[in-house]
């Protein structure tokens, strides 16, 4: 089989982008795999499909690097909206469907793209981590200088603890340079590895930051690939609404690959 796709990066979290409006492609868990493989396939964090669907402009489904669907992506999220203005499929506004709900996004004059995620009702506040689910369930920990931690080993460890079996949690290690600034690092599971960037992450961290705030917060966020934009409402210390993640969806290139 000859598959065509589409790659785009979002802050250096790429994926492989396939139109699948037509339901003609079928993709095993072991074919995934080996399109993400950065040494025998493509190479991405993730796949993409993107699928017709009742009442919305698309349906989302995506996978991570290990082939296994999985849940919300934010970088994947606006990187399938652009590429579905790309097909043509929308404008500069969309309405999709993913696997945590449906979203909203807009693409802005400049090409990056805001993306609404879904709204947080339950935030774990504990002795030394924060734990919230931001479409993906995440694991925020705060540390002095995240340039010199060991997201990997560390990442993994969290990751892999008893408690989050049998599906993990991904880990986000949070430092903080202003009251509305911090710079994320992220071992996301599904890849096994630290990612350039992680949207339901910073997402995730963002919030865990404003543990002492409530109102209209815009918190400025460095990744290792590039820098974006989390900004929401918060109601109480475990409501939080109007969530918005805003950041570059770059396309890469388009290709051809025998399946």
């Amino acid at each position: 089989m000859q598959l065509q796709f589409d790659k785009y990066q979002g802050t250096g979290n790429d994926f492989i982008l396939i139109d699948n409006r037509e339901s003609s492609i079928k993709l095993s868990v072991a074919q995934i795999a080996f399109l993400c493989d950065r040494r025998f396939g493509i190479g991405a964090d993730g796949l993409m499909l993107l699928e017709n669907a009742d009442g919305y402009d698309f349906r989302m489904v995506y996978y991570n690097a290990d082939g296994n669907e999985s849940t919300m992506c934010g970088n994947g999220g606006r990187c399938i909206v652009a590429f579905a203005k790309k097909l043509g499929v929308v404008g500069n506004n969309a309405s999709f469907i993913a696997i945590d709900g449906a979203h909203t996004a807009t693409v802005n004059e400049d090409g990056t793209v805001s993306l609404q995620m879904q709204d947080v009702e339950e935030v774990l506040y504990a002795d030394g981590y924060t734990q919230l689910n931001t479409g993906s369930p995440h694991y925020v920990v705060f540390v002095d200088d995240v340039t010199t931690t060991d997201v990997f080993n560390t990442g993994r460890s969290i990751r892999n603890s008893e408690r989050y079996q049998p599906k993990g949690i991904n880990v986000n290690f949070v430092q903080r340079v202003t009251d509305s600034s911090i710079h994320v690092r992220t071992y996301e599971r599904g890849v096994e590895d630290e990612t350039y960037s992680c949207g339901t992450g910073v997402t995730a961290a963002a919030i865990a930051a404003s543990s002492n705030a409530t109102g209209h917060i815009c918190t400025d966020i460095k990744t290792p690939g590039g820098n974006l934009l989390v900004s929401f409402d918060k109601k109480d210390a475990s409501h939080i609404v109007n969530v918005i993640l805003h950041g570059p969806a770059t396309f890469v290139y388009t290709g051809s690959i025998e399946l």
